[in-house]
């Protein structure tokens, strides 16, 4: 890939106020501590917190040696004025004030536009890698505008790589076949509770020398604390999930290990994945998740979850102690 990312990036939609309010001081210190511990990949974007999550991961990356780490952002949703908005609270699950709101736009004037904005959010000139976000139902409009806009950003330099982020596999590897496509963020579709990206995208990127960047892996939080009310893809867990979810956790505690540490390790041992995002909402949660990354999965832990029908048999797993 054209962009050099670390085997584990901070996910910064917490910067935004996903699901509760941040301080900005919290803010700050949550992605100095990713620094600390060697995380040199973050991913934001506009619609998180209406853009408050660029505006805090710009200032908190200010004075940083700018070669020494990899930013992405993300295209497809501008931001406009919301007149009124300040007195209600934005409804995407973010706690700020709906001072802006999200329009829908995959043209090319669009991208450049957007990519404008976050570049001013962020304080930077240049941001290493761009997806399309969410275009699920606009991939027409994301094939021949935004995905062309962006290739000719990253021939300009202005870009260092062109990616495409989703909540699915299928399209993802639509996307991959048609387009000059350098990275994918495939979110919660190659986790412990769901592996669809097995099925064909993460073969075909494997194939193509298209990096994978792993999202999500904790489906929401239900794999992070499988507990009732826990949130599966930001809503209530499905009652059958959340079994399926004590289930795993029963068999990770029976092999020493934790549902979280385990949650990350399974999308880290595929080859197509450069990198494993995870969000964090204090220092304390990143020094956490740094923790667990480093730490070895115990390899009967796999064949238990295979042998008991809660893993596919054909996920490639690390099997060294």
């Amino acid at each position: 890939m054209k962009v050099a990312v670390t085997p584990l990036g901070l996910g910064c939609a917490q910067l935004g106020n996903l699901y509760r309010a941040m301080s900005g001081e919290n803010a700050a210190a949550t992605v100095a501590r990713a620094w600390d511990d060697g995380i040199r990949y973050f991913d934001t974007a506009p619609h998180y917190g209406l853009g408050l999550s660029e505006r805090r991961l710009g200032a908190a990356l200010a004075g940083r040696p700018r070669a020494e780490y990899a930013l992405s952002t993300k295209v497809g949703r501008l931001l406009e004025p919301n007149p009124g908005g300040a007195s209600r609270r934005d409804e995407a699950g973010f706690d700020v004030p709906a001072t802006s709101r999200r329009r829908w736009d995959f043209s090319a004037d669009g991208v450049r536009r957007s990519l404008d904005e976050s570049l001013a959010r962020l304080g930077l000139d240049r941001v290493d890698l761009v997806y399309v976000h969410d275009p699920d139902d606009h991939f027409d409009d994301a094939v021949t505008g935004a995905v062309p806009a962006l290739v000719a950003l990253r021939e300009q330099g202005v870009i260092g790589a062109v990616g495409i982020g989703m909540n699915q596999a299928p399209m993802l590897a639509e996307f991959v076949r048609r387009g000059d496509v350098d990275a994918v963020m495939v979110a919660g579709r190659y986790t412990l509770l769901n592996q669809p990206a097995l099925d064909e995208l993460l073969p075909l990127c494997a194939e193509r020398g298209v990096a994978v960047m792993a999202a999500g892996v904790f489906n929401g939080g239900i794999l992070a604390t499988p507990e009732p009310g826990t949130k599966y893809d930001y809503a209530d867990a499905p009652p059958e999930l959340a079994e399926k979810a004590a289930r795993i956790a029963a068999v990770c505690r029976r092999h020493g290990a934790e549902l979280p540490q385990v949650a990350m390790a399974l999308p880290a041992a595929h080859p197509a994945v450069a990198s494993v995002v995870v969000g964090s909402q204090s220092p304390a949660q990143v020094a956490a998740n740094v923790a667990r990354a480093r730490r070895p999965v115990p390899p009967g832990l796999w064949y238990e979850l295979i042998d008991a029908g809660l893993l596919r048999p054909d996920t490639p797993v690390r099997t060294a102690a």
